[in-house]
């Protein structure tokens, strides 16, 4: 494929490419949504009720779980699902360190210590040996994370975990959508924690989450502890130790309208990815995916000596980009106690990764441009320019 577009200068801006664009995703659902508004206010029915309901049930179906559970967010997820597990002060818990920081902050507040893990280096993800071999006596559970869309080798997890004798969570906030050996993401563990972030690829107007389980005792305690300790039909009793961590009614309608296009724009990540494949230079190196999984592409993210250069010189042409994550969670300083040592591909990577425009809406010329400006970025640095 040729681009047809030229850079003819570091000052020049060709197109203009966000990272994401939650308003054109917004634009294709925005009747359904100003129904359900209306909808919501004329009933006032805000928290929990029929909206919720009928997302956790789409939810659980999507998921291919008995249950689904709405929470407040992702880190909630995580955390209740960890305490409903019993798992707190004494216990460890198998954490990559290339994850975004609620992964280990959700272990942390339950009282139990993160045991911080390496990744693969060539699709930055925790792999069953490297978490096989973290295990102890005082280990109570793995959280295996989907990252940038990318789901691990998780049926081999369940193995593992199973003769181990520990729970395996799956962190799934970017992954909605995702499969391996078309099996759904959060469908593996003991339970699976989901993100609806704004910018996730099903995202709420707000705060949200969610946990899937096919274990009807786990889902309860589950609820229960998001809700003041309330056992399901039971208002006025308070049976445990809780607080607040309910998915609201306006959260859920969206996310079920949303829902029913995911698959649709998580196709369309999926054929930008494909035009960014032949179009990026040779030097920038994307995080390889496993011919197993079916990506969801929450992000796009590819490797390269001299990072920040790069991303400096393609945010002065009009291109934003991130960095997930530029500082890992082991070198977080409430985390730094837990690092028992170096975690060389983590720390080396992150001084390499970046986050490319990716969304459901962009345009091959937006991509072209991204690689154009790559492209020119690198050769102008060979040159010592």
């Amino acid at each position: 494929m040729s681009s047809g577009i030229g850079v003819s200068g570091i000052g020049v801006v060709q197109e203009v490419v966000p990272l994401t664009d939650l308003a054109s995703l917004t634009a294709e659902v925005r009747p359904e949504l100003d129904a359900a508004w209306d909808e919501l206010v004329s009933k006032s029915a805000f928290i929990g009720g029929e909206a919720v309901s009928e997302f956790e049930e789409q939810w659980g179906a999507y998921c291919g779980t008995r249950y689904a559970v709405g929470v407040a967010n992702g880190t909630d997820a995580v955390e209740l699902t960890l305490r409903a597990l019993g798992i707190g002060e004494g216990d460890e818990v198998v954490v990559p360190a290339n994850t975004f920081v609620a992964t280990a902050e959700a272990v942390v507040l339950t009282g139990a210590k993160p045991r911080f893990v390496d990744v693969d280096d060539e699709t930055l993800l925790l792999t069953p040996e490297i978490a096989a071999a973290a295990v102890s006596s005082r280990t109570a559970a793995i959280i295996a994370v989907s990252l940038y869309g990318n789901m691990p080798r998780l049926d081999e997890f369940a193995a593992m975990a199973k003769r181990a004798g520990v729970a395996l969570i799956e962190d799934a906030a970017q992954a909605q959508g995702a499969r391996w050996n078309e099996k759904p993401a959060g469908s593996f563990g003991a339970a699976g924690c989901f993100s609806f972030y704004p910018v996730k690829n099903l995202g709420a107007f707000g705060d949200a989450g969610a946990v899937v389980t096919d274990d009807g005792a786990l889902a309860d305690a589950i609820r229960t502890l998001a809700n003041h300790g309330r056992p399901p039909h039971a208002a006025h009793i308070h049976s445990v130790l809780a607080r607040n961590c309910r998915l609201d009614a306006i959260q859920a309608a969206v996310l079920s309208i949303k829902l029913t296009q995911l698959e649709r724009w998580n196709a369309a990540r999926r054929e930008a990815v494909e035009t960014y494949a032949e179009l990026l230079p040779d030097r920038v190196r994307p995080v390889t995916v496993d011919p197993r999984a079916t990506s969801a592409y929450h992000q796009y993210v590819v490797r390269l000596e001299g990072r920040d250069a790069a991303m400096d010189d393609l945010r002065a042409r009009g291109i934003q980009c991130g960095v997930h994550y530029p500082i890992p969670c082991h070198l977080q300083a409430p985390y730094e106690k837990y690092a028992r040592a170096p975690i060389p591909v983590v720390e080396r990577a992150a001084d390499e990764i970046l986050s490319l425009p990716l969304f459901p809406h962009i345009t091959e010329s937006q991509i072209a441009w991204v690689c154009a400006c790559l492209n020119d970025h690198l050769k102008r640095r060979s040159n010592g320019r």
